[in-house]
């Protein structure tokens, strides 16, 4: 494995430990929405139904354990241990970047242990734009989505990253070409997703229109990758560099935005970004998305206090949808969507 890259997803592992990599001015957006109170409420809470189908699996909550990190020995157990969470919790897991396997069959068991770990759940593999490019590596991807029995493989767009770091690479010619190209040629569905600075509606088209089939829109407002490569390159004292720490899109504008898209296109709507509370999760699902994401909360947990405490957060979130649902008269969430809701502006 390619040392630089190890020793940089190291130092990202570091900082998204803590809070400095956090949006400074800019949140999700969840917070301009409010609930609807439903008085007369005949809901069950204990008939509320939040399992659903995702990659033509079933899965328990409307959950995704967010692509977070790849590329280390730590980043390796650190995926194994949330292969562990995921399978107990019945959710989708998404991998780290697979970057650092591309050229060697060297970590090609530790693939197959993830799956072995968590053999009932959908797995996610992941690779950055710019290795994409590469035509080279289409047969390497699907080698990896056959040893890790991968259920989707996930393109994440990290310009605004790879703009502010200092080994990063700018030049995406020809990208929406190799995206068509991966439709095409992998063997699993494709998903597309931002790493914090979110998806416009016109982004998201033009993806849909190419075949992808899963839109994860990680916006603005929870990890400021910007600010995770200015903290690496010590660059805080940087105004140009700076000026760049709250770029994007709020997640919620991407889940309202995008959503309209679902009556031209059959895809899988994911938010992320920013999503930390199970109030964040309820909004962004009533807006229209299908799933919802996190990465930066779940490895806080699982350092804190191992799958244990991962397990307590999802379910201590879920169990806060089930009574926004309770409350708002939603059996099932096809019945809780943005009816559910009003801008806190218009709510008096």
């Amino acid at each position: 494995m390619n040392e630089e890259i190890g020793n940089r997803k190291k130092e990202h592992i570091e900082l998204c430990l803590t809070d400095k990599v956090a949006f400074k001015l800019k949140c999700n957006g969840f917070e301009n929405y409010d609930f609807i109170h439903y008085a007369p409420t005949e809901i069950i809470m204990d008939e509320i139904d939040l399992s659903l189908k995702f990659l033509s699996k079933k899965i328990a909550y409307p959950f995704l354990i967010s692509c977070m990190t790849g590329g280390t020995d730590e980043a390796s157990n650190i995926n194994l241990k949330l292969a562990s969470a995921a399978e107990s919790l019945k959710i989708p897991l998404g991998l780290g970047s697979l970057r650092y396997m591309l050229d060697t069959d060297k970590f090609d068991s530790a693939l197959s242990e993830i799956r072995e770990t968590a053999p009932s759940v959908p797995i996610l593999g992941n690779i950055g734009a710019a290795q994409i490019l590469e035509d080279k590596n289409i047969r390497r991807f699907n080698e990896l989505i056959k040893i890790a029995d991968l259920d989707s493989f996930v393109v994440h767009l990290n310009p605004l990253q790879e703009l502010l770091q200092p080994e990063g690479d700018t030049d995406f010619k020809g990208l929406r070409k190799a995206l068509r190209l991966l439709v095409k040629e992998l063997h699993v569905p494709l998903i597309v997703k931002e790493v914090g600075s979110g998806i416009s509606k016109k982004a998201a088209e033009e993806l849909l229109y190419i075949g992808v089939k899963g839109i994860d829109v990680a916006g603005a407002g929870g990890t400021s990758w910007a600010g995770v490569e200015i903290l690496r390159a010590r660059n805080e004292s940087d105004p140009s560099a700076n000026a760049f720490w709250d770029w994007g899109l709020p997640t919620s504008y991407c889940i309202r935005k995008i959503t309209p898209l679902k009556k031209d296109y059959k895809f899988s709507l994911i938010a992320s970004g920013g999503i930390t509370t199970g109030f964040e999760i309820a909004k962004a699902l009533a807006l229209g998305a299908d799933l919802t994401a996190a990465a930066r909360p779940i490895i806080k947990q699982l350092y804190n206090g191992g799958v244990p405490a991962v397990f307590t957060w999802v379910h201590d979130h879920f169990s806060t949808l089930k009574k926004i649902m309770y409350l708002t008269g939603s059996q099932n969430l096809k019945d809780f969507d943005s009816t559910k809701l009003t801008l806190r502006k218009n709510l008096w």
